[in-house]
């Protein structure tokens, strides 16, 4: 991997091309659990793996690479939301399951649907992306025990949705 990132940095299109390949699903799954309409999704992916493409060459530490692509996606999503906002439009629209969509897919986004918003992205992250609750913290501007408590606070919420069924 540190090679492809190396590559990448030095302008070879195709590494930078196979680690949005080896990271494109994480980056939907973050998007999703902060934005939870697919073509919201689409377009914060697109601008992360563009906007990746023209500030490569500023990445000034590899080993934090999925850290910084992390960032880069949060800050997308976050805009989106505000020019949601602005506008005055529904962000959530309730999606069906798709065929080509697995059923693990699904359950873990029905699992989201039951946590407050604040939680989903806290969520993701440490369950799917597998961030360490310091870096979380970072990346999320935010104290760590912010983060163990809204951890805390989402299986909680899970834990008594699924008790009510």
């Amino acid at each position: 991997m540190q090679t492809l990132i190396e590559k990448a940095v030095q302008g070879d299109v195709e590494s930078f091309l196979e680690l949005m390949d080896i990271h494109s699903l994480a980056m939907y799954k973050v998007a999703r659990a902060i934005l939870r309409n697919d073509s919201d999704v689409a377009d914060a992916v697109q601008d992360t793996i563009l906007n990746c493409f023209e500030k490569i060459h500023t990445l000034k530490e590899q080993a934090y690479f999925k850290t910084w692509l992390t960032r880069i996606l949060i800050n997308n999503c976050n805009r989106i939301l505000q020019h949601h906002k602005k506008e005055n439009l529904p962000g959530d629209i309730p999606e069906t399951m798709t065929p080509d969509q697995s059923l693990a897919e699904f359950e873990f986004k029905e699992m989201l649907e039951l946590v407050e918003e604040k939680y989903r992205l806290v969520l993701t992250l440490y369950y799917l992306q597998g961030f360490k609750i310091q870096e979380i913290a970072e990346l999320l501007d935010m104290n760590q025990n912010t983060v163990k408590t809204r951890l805390s606070r989402a299986r909680e919420q899970i834990r008594a949705a699924y008790l009510k069924k």
